[in-house]
């Protein structure tokens, strides 16, 4: 069975929903391998006043039986506390909405009009609820699960931030997993703690301007094991499934693999990375413009994905918008929202890549034990040793 995930919930409803199929039976779990990761999405400076109000655990429904899974679905639920405000009125769950006006100002830069015209719906809560990036929390906790199972086989996702609106940090291709020690410590994810000062400056002006700002991030993934992917077809090409992950995310507009659009500047003996042997590293790179990946497969260097985000599209100062309704010009609806939630965004890409990389791992090795997916690894291990 393939491994897959779906998840269910709106922003103010109940609970956020994750199920897990294609899971191998046998897999370690520990709840810290998902809080872990729910806990630093909800991180970053800039976020808004939704944060105070939740406190991100996991809660296990099926699945998994004395800290390991059982080969069977897992569903994982992330309950809104948010819900209890709501759930009288604008989102109860079997009364009618008679007594609640539907909003009928949609906001530029949101699924607010494209959803309704689509659905039929005078109402853009219909929309929003699932459109907002709370339904990310669903998605981390499927990320924690697939992160447990890349690092059983020594894999390891991090990321970083490298601009906020105007203020960035020099990119660099000689991170190391050390490097990342600490940067969950930084308001904004970032190595550098001049930039992240210059970051923290550029969120809280625009603040202040009542305006937000989006940015650039990094995810790297340590030690991946070569051949993941395939180059025989476009849709198992790891770089397509990879970049559809990303920009899967809300307001995620660019994805670059690598030195990324670099390479449509320079020639191809500057752009392509020589390949090397030696007893100790066997076959290796010296430079990895690729980001880990030739031909759809990694090959063995970090996996190295850049995206950027567009500016949280809610503003305090709203936007110019058309009443549905009246179709007279107005100004955009106006939701609680953050100024700037780059952070968390790097903190989800990892989880959507690990879960892409895990999907590509069961893939290639199968089984439906853990027992039977070691076995294969180690036995393609012995292959790459030669």
């Amino acid at each position: 069975m393939a491994l897959t995930y779906r998840t269910a919930g709106e922003s103010h409803g109940p609970a956020l929903t994750t199920i897990i199929e294609g899971l191998p039976a046998g897999l370690p779990l520990t709840p810290d391998d998902i809080d872990a990761d729910l806990a630093r999405r909800q991180l970053g400076y800039g976020r808004g006043g939704r944060q105070k109000i939740e406190t991100d655990r996991v809660q296990v429904t099926a699945g998994i039986r004395h800290g390991r899974t059982l080969g069977s679905p897992v569903a994982m639920m992330v309950m809104n506390r948010d819900f209890a405000n709501w759930s009288e009125d604008r989102m109860a769950i079997w009364e009618p909405a008679s007594e609640v006006d539907p909003i009928t100002l949609p906001r530029p830069g949101h699924a607010d009009l494209a959803g309704m015209q689509k659905y039929e719906t005078d109402d853009l809560r219909n929309i929003l609820e699932r459109a907002s990036a709370r339904e990310t929390a669903a998605r981390v906790a499927a990320g924690g699960v697939a992160k447990a199972l890349l690092r059983r086989y020594g894999m390891e996702v991090r990321s970083h931030v490298v601009q906020v609106g105007p203020e960035s940090t020099p990119l660099r291709d000689d991170l190391t997993l050390d490097d990342f020690e600490g940067v969950d410590d930084s308001p904004v994810r970032a190595l550098d703690d001049d930039a992240s000062a210059r970051m923290r400056a550029a969120i809280k002006a625009a603040g202040q301007d009542s305006d937000t700002l989006g940015g650039i991030f990094e995810v790297w993934v340590f030690n991946p094991i070569p051949g993941l992917g395939s180059h025989v077809s476009g849709d198992a090409r790891l770089d397509g499934r990879i970049g559809q992950a990303v920009l899967g995310i809300q307001a995620i507009k660019g994805v670059e693999l690598g030195a990324g659009f670099e390479l449509g500047r320079i020639r191809g003996s500057q752009a392509h990375d020589e390949i090397f042997w030696s007893d100790d590293r066997g076959y290796h790179r010296r430079t990895n413009r690729s980001g880990g990946l030739e031909g759809g497969m990694t090959h063995g260097e970090p996996l190295v994905v850049r995206a950027a985000m567009k500016p949280i599209a809610t503003l305090s100062r709203p936007l110019a918008s058309v009443d549905v309704h009246s179709k007279e010009a107005t100004a955009a609806f106006k939701e609680r929202s953050d100024i700037c939630a780059v952070p968390a965004a790097a903190v989800i890409a990892e989880a959507v890549i690990a879960f892409v990389l895990a999907q590509a791992l069961v893939d290639k090795f199968g089984g439906d034990s853990v027992a039977s997916l070691d076995a294969a690894v180690e036995r393609y291990r012995g292959v790459l040793a030669r």
